[in-house]
């Protein structure tokens, strides 16, 4: 979809863009194609997208996959795509809020992947709440803003690793990502975005039971980050126990949070439980 033809179906529907919305179109063909090309979408495969928008990406899809679930949550882009795509059956369009939709809904999406060019003030719950699913995507390719691209590749050591990288890291590995100028949006955003690969592991790492306390170990640690993580997690944890994890796994009482691998905050999980 070109920029031009986005234009014009915004003026002849009478659609604003609202930035509260995060409704930035995509409309550099080559990117849109890039995107796909990054989901290896099979004619079988089963494709869940949030924001479509005006549907730049969800044409492409439909032309790829077996099915294609849409959530919006916008009606007036809703009412679009429905006019857009009247009597295509292999689309689902969804009006929702689809962060609500998805803690709503008990689904199975181990068999979907996840492709969309997600809003960015909920982006980085979206990503958390799939791969935090029992039964998450197999694959997800997500455009999000610069900054929270970073945080998912990040390495321990490095000023964007925290949370975000390890609640979807020990789900996901990162197998890929470009850079998305402002520019091939309408209306252009304030940031640069990025696309990013994230591949589900063969298993997981953890059962519900330690996936729950990984999860209150790292959000504990990364409280407050300038902080040694030892004073932190006491809060939640006898010092003994503490003390005793952190020397079997021969970590200083001094170290930071942002210092541990994800095997380190996983073998601190298992010693802790």
């Amino acid at each position: 979809m070109k920029l031009s033809e986005i234009k014009q179906i915004l003026a002849s529907s009478d659609i604003r863009p609202t930035k509260s919305l995060g409704q930035n179109f995509l409309h550099d063909g080559n990117q849109v194609r890039r995107i796909v090309k990054a989901a290896e979408l099979q004619a079988s495969d089963k494709v869940l997208e949030i924001g479509p928008g005006l549907g730049s990406l969800t044409e492409m899809l439909l032309a790829e996959a077996s099915e294609v679930l849409a959530i919006e949550k916008d009606r007036r882009l809703v009412e679009f795509l429905q006019r857009r795509h009247a009597g295509v059956s292999d689309l689902i369009l969804q009006h929702n809020d689809a962060l609500e939709f998805l803690r709503r809904e008990s689904r199975d999406w181990s068999d979907w992947k996840l492709v969309a060019s997600l809003p960015y003030s909920v982006a980085s719950p979206i990503l958390v709440e799939l791969a935090q699913a029992d039964r998450c995507p197999e694959r997800m390719i997500a455009t999000l803003q610069l900054e929270v691209a970073r945080r998912l590749i990040a390495k321990p050591g490095e000023e964007d690793y925290g949370l975000l990288t390890l609640l979807i890291r020990l789900r996901y590995e990162p197998a890929g990502w470009f850079k998305i100028r402002a520019s091939c949006f309408f209306p252009a955003p304030d940031v640069d975005s990025a696309c990013v690969t994230l591949i589900r592991h063969p298993e997981p790492v953890l059962n519900r039971k330690q996936t729950e306390a990984f999860t209150r170990i790292v959000k504990r640690s990364f409280s407050q980050r300038r902080k040694i993580m030892f004073k932190l997690l006491k809060e939640d944890w006898p010092e003994e126990k503490l003390r005793s994890a952190f020397d079997a796994l021969q970590l200083s009482s001094q170290i930071r949070a942002e210092a541990l691998s994800l095997e380190q905050f996983i073998h601190l999980t298992n010693l802790l439980i």
